[in-house]
C-alpha cells in the first residue's frame, strides 16, 4: 500500500493487489477514516468473490507413511477434500483423465472408480460389479488437480483412512481395507439394485434421519454414460409413493437416484442404484369387452398402458361393411366418447394404438363387438311448457344419416301443421310473432337417406308473439373502427327499416341507413365526426304504420391509428430468449423447460406476434395472452362476444410487464399456484404428461392444444433443456 503524506497533493491512489483506489484529499487534510473504510469495503468485496474452496495448510496428508507436501487438502463447503491423483499414485494406481467428458478413472487390480468432475455421482467397478454412490461434495478440480472428499477415496481405493485431530494430519494406510459406505443414510425402499423394469413402477425411500430444511424429493433417471438424464417424479411429501411410467426411450441402463432438496433447490442426501429399463410395450382398450352388443349410441373408451405414450388413436372397423373410421391423436390418460350412428351397425373390431414421441405404433388387441343401436329422433333448444318471447334455436338430435329435416309446428285445438323450415339438415332459429301466439307443439320430421320418414316426439310452447326486431351486426360495448353492416331480425314483416345513431353525449340523433328492405344488410362506415360515445338503435314501420324500435346498443367510433401485435425480437433470436428463462424456471418450480419454452414459441409465434395496446400502442410482453392487470397495468386489445347470434370483437384487457421476465415469472405463477392445474402440477416435470394435463386442465380450448406443444419440443430437440444431473 502507498501511503499520501504530501501536503501539496489534492489527492492520490491506493495500490491494493494491484488494483488501485483514488481517494480525495480535502483542505490539504486526509480524510482517514474514509480512507480507512474504503479498505475494508474493498477487502470485503475481494472475499465475496473468492470461492468458497480454501487451502488448509495447517493440515498434512501422510500416505503409507509418505508425508505429501506437493498439494495440500483444500475445505469445500465444510468438507476437507484432497488431490486423488497425488493418494491414488502414491498407492500404486493407475489414474486416467479424459478431457473431453471430464472423467478421471482410477484404477488398481480388479478394482475401479469413474469420477466426473461437478458430478455427485460415482461409479465403482469391483469384480466386474458396478455400485453407484453419490458424494456429499463433487470432485472439482483446483489448480490442476482433481480433488475429492475423503470417504471417496477410501470407496475408491479399498484403504483406510484416519483423522489425527491433535496432530491436524490424515493418514491415509493401504495396509489396512476399508468396504464403500454410503455418505448418505437414506435408501432407495421400493427397488432393488439391478431390478429389470418393466412397466409402471411404485418410487418410495427411506429415512433413518431426515436432514434439516429438507423440503422436497425428487426421482432422477441417469445414463451412465453421461450422467445426465431426465426427473420422473417429484413431491413435497418426502416419504410418500411415487408412481413412475417409463417411456420406451428410457429402456437400458440407467441409474435410479433418489434425491432430497431443501427449499432453495440445494442438494442434501440422496441414494443411487442401478436399474434396467426394459419396457415391452402392453397396450389394451378399455370400455368395451369381448362379444359385447352395443345398443347405446354413446360408449366411452380408454387405453391401459404400461408406458408413458406421447399419444393414442382410436380404430373402428365395421367388418361388415368394410368401414374404417380413425381417431385423431389423443390423450393416452382420457376418455374417449364416441357417438355411434345407426349406419355403424353391425359387426365391427375395435383396437386403440398407442405412439411414442417418435411415432412409433404399439397397437392393442383389437376387441369384437356387435352395434345394435335403435333410432332415436328428438326435437332441441326448447322445453315442455316453454314460454317463448324471444328467438329461439331449434335443433335435431338423431343418431342417423338424413337427406331432410323439416321443422314443424302443429296447432293443438285443430291438429293444423306448419312447416317453419324445411333443410337438408341443421338448426332452424325460430321467432314467433303475433299470428302464431298461443298454446302450439313443435316436432321434427326427418328423412333418411332411403327416403323413409321419421317423426319426434312433440314439445308443447306457449309463444306470445309481441312485436319485436332485433339489432344484429354490432353489439354492446364494441369499438367501430371501420365499416360496420348492419341488420335486424323481426318476427314481423317491416314496410321500413330506419338504423339511427344518438349521441351519448348531446342526444342528438343521426341516421346512418335507411330504407324499403329491412331483410337486407346495410353498412354504415364512419366519417371523422362520428368518434365518440353513441348508441346504435333500428326503427322499423309495420302494419298500418306502427314503429317498432330494437333496444339501445352502446358503442364507441375511434377512427385514429390502431395498433397490431408487434415483435419483441427477431425470429431466429426467440428460441434462445425463451429457453433460457425456462432453465431459470426449471430449476427453481420444477415444471418442465422444454413444455414451457414450446408454449411461448405456440402463444406468440416465435416472439412475432405479442399484444400491444390498440390505441396507444403500448408493448404488453404478456408471452401468454394472460388477462387482466400485470406488473406494468394493462393494454386494451381484443376478445370475442356474441349478441342476438351474431359474433363480434369487443375490447378486453389484457395484462402488461415491464419485461418479458416479469410475464414469464406471473404465468409460472398462475399455473403453480391456482387450484385447477393441480392435476398439471403432479406431472409438470414431464413436457408430455404436463402437456396433456394442461388440455384437461382446460388451458386451452384448441382441442390440438398438446399436440401443437409436443410435436414443437419434438421437432426443436426441446427435450434436452429437462436433462439434468446430479
Amino acid at each position: 500500500m502507498r501511503s499520501i503524506n504530501n501536503k501539496n497533493q489534492l489527492g492520490g491512489d491506493i495500490i491494493y493487489k494491484g488494483v488501485s483506489i483514488k481517494v480525495e484529499v480535502k483542505n490539504n487534510k486526509v480524510n482517514y477514516h474514509l480512507l480507512i473504510l474504503l479498505v475494508m469495503l474493498f477487502v470485503l468485496a475481494l472475499w465475496m468473490i473468492i470461492p468458497k474452496v480454501l487451502a488448509d495448510s495447517s493440515v498434512k496428508l501422510v500416505v503409507d507413511g509418505h508425508n505429501i507436501t506437493d498439494v495440500v487438502p483444500v475445505i469445500k463447503n465444510d468438507r476437507t477434500i484432497v488431490p486423488i491423483r497425488t493418494v491414488a499414485e502414491q498407492l500404486g494406481a493407475e489414474v486416467k483423465w479424459n478431457n473431453d467428458d471430464r472423467t478421471v478413472q482410477i484404477i488398481k487390480g480388479d478394482r475401479s472408480v469413474l469420477l466426473r468432475i461437478d458430478s455427485r455421482l460415482t461409479q465403482y467397478e469391483i469384480n466386474k460389479e458396478k455400485i453407484y454412490n453419490l458424494s456429499d461434495v463433487s470432485p472439482c478440480i483446483i489448480k490442476n488437480h482433481t480433488y475429492v472428499p475423503l470417504r471417496l477415496i477410501s470407496n475408491a481405493l479399498n484403504v483406510k483412512i484416519d483423522w489425527n485431530d491433535s496432530e491436524r494430519t490424515i493418514y491415509v494406510d493401504s495396509s489396512q481395507t476399508s468396504n464403500i459406505t454410503s455418505f448418505f443414510d437414506m435408501k432407495i425402499s421400493s427397488l432393488k439394485s439391478g431390478q429389470v423394469i418393466t412397466g409402471t413402477t411404485d418410487l418410495q425411500a427411506v429415512f433413518p434421519t431426515l436432514q434439516k430444511g429438507a423440503a422436497e424429493i425428487k426421482y432422477l433417471l441417469i445414463n451412465p454414460d453421461t450422467a445426465k438424464g431426465f426427473i420422473i417424479a417429484r413431491g413435497e411429501n418426502l416419504t410418500d409413493k411415487y408412481k413412475w411410467m417409463p417411456s420406451i426411450q428410457d429402456n437400458g441402463e440407467k441409474i435410479l437416484v433418489a434425491a432430497i432438496y431443501d427449499a432453495n433447490g440445494e442438494f442434501l442426501a440422496g441414494d443411487s442404484i442401478p436399474v434396467q429399463v426394459s419396457i415391452a410395450p402392453q397396450v389394451s382398450l378399455t370400455g368395451l369387452v369381448q362379444n359385447q352388443v352395443i345398443t347405446e349410441d354413446k360408449i366411452q373408451l380408454n387405453t391401459g398402458l404400461n408406458f408413458s405414450a406421447a399419444y393414442v388413436k382410436y380404430e373402428i372397423k365395421n367388418k361388415d361393411k368394410g368401414k374404417v373410421y380413425t381417431s385423431p391423436e389423443l390423450d393416452p390418460q382420457g376418455i374417449f366418447n364416441k357417438t355411434l350412428m345407426v349406419e355403424d351397425n353391425g359387426n365391427v373390431s375395435v383396437k386403440v394404438t398407442a405412439y411414442d414421441i417418435n411415432d412409433n405404433p404399439y397397437p392393442s388387441q383389437s376387441v369384437d363387438a356387435k352395434i345394435n343401436i335403435e333410432r332415436k329422433l328428438s326435437l332441441r333448444g326448447v322445453s315442455e311448457g316453454q314460454t317463448i318471447d324471444n328467438p329461439v334455436t331449434l335443433s335435431t338430435s338423431r343418431n342417423f344419416e338424413v337427406s331432410e329435416t323439416e321443422y314443424v309446428m302443429r296447432d293443438p285445438k285443430n291438429g293444423a301443421e306448419k312447416i317453419l323450415s324445411k333443410i337438408g339438415y341443421g338448426n332452424y332459429t325460430w321467432f314467433p310473432g303475433p299470428e302464431i301466439s298461443g298454446e302450439k307443439e313443435l316436432f321434427v320430421r326427418v328423412k333418411d337417406t332411403s327416403g323413409r320418414s321419421y317423426t319426434s316426439n312433440s314439445v308443447t310452447v306457449n309463444p306470445i308473439g309481441t312485436p319485436k326486431i332485433l339489432l344484429q351486426g354490432i353489439g354492446p360495448n364494441q369499438v367501430i373502427t371501420g365499416a360496420v353492416k348492419l341488420k335486424v331480425f323481426s318476427n314481423v314483416s317491416l314496410n321500413s327499416i330506419k338504423y339511427i345513431m344518438i349521441n351519448s353525449k348531446t342526444g342528438k340523433e343521426k341516421v346512418v341507413a335507411e330504407g324499403k328492405d329491412y331483410l337486407k344488410e346495410y353498412v354504415y362506415t364512419p366519417v371523422k365526426g362520428d368518434a365518440g360515445t353513441w348508441k346504435i338503435k333500428a326503427k322499423g314501420i309495420y302494419e298500418s304504420g306502427k314503429e317498432i324500435e330494437t333496444e339501445e346498443v352502446p358503442v364507441t367510433i375511434y377512427l385514429d391509428k390502431i395498433y397490431t401485435a408487434l415483435p419483441i425480437i427477431e425470429k431466429n433470436k426467440f428460441i434462445d430468449m425463451a429457453s433460457k428463462m425456462a432453465e431459470d424456471s426449471w430449476k427453481k418450480t420444477g415444471m418442465s423447460a422444454s413444455l414451457q419454452t414450446a408454449q411461448a414459441i405456440l402463444e406468440t409465434g416465435w416472439g412475432q406476434s405479442v399484444p400491444v395496446d390498440k390505441y396507444d400502442g403500448q408493448l404488453s410482453y404478456n408471452l401468454f395472452g394472460v388477462k387482466g392487470i400485470g406488473t406494468a397495468g394493462s393494454v386494451t386489445s381484443n376478445t370475442w362476444e356474441e349478441y342476438n347470434g351474431v359474433s363480434y370483437r369487443i375490447d378486453a384487457e389484457f395484462r402488461a410487464y415491464n419485461n418479458v421476465e416479469e410475464s414469464w415469472k406471473d404465468h409460472n405463477n398462475l399455473l403453480l399456484t391456482a387450484e385447477r392445474y393441480e392435476p398439471f402440477r403432479e406431472v409438470m416435470h414431464d413436457s408430455t404428461q404436463g402437456a396433456w394435463a394442461l388440455r384437461r386442465a382446460g388451458y386451452a380450448t384448441d382441442s390440438q392444444y398438446s399436440m401443437k406443444l409436443i410435436k414443437i419440443i419434438r421437432l426443436y430437440n426441446l427435450q434436452e433443456l429437462d436433462k439434468v444431473s446430479i
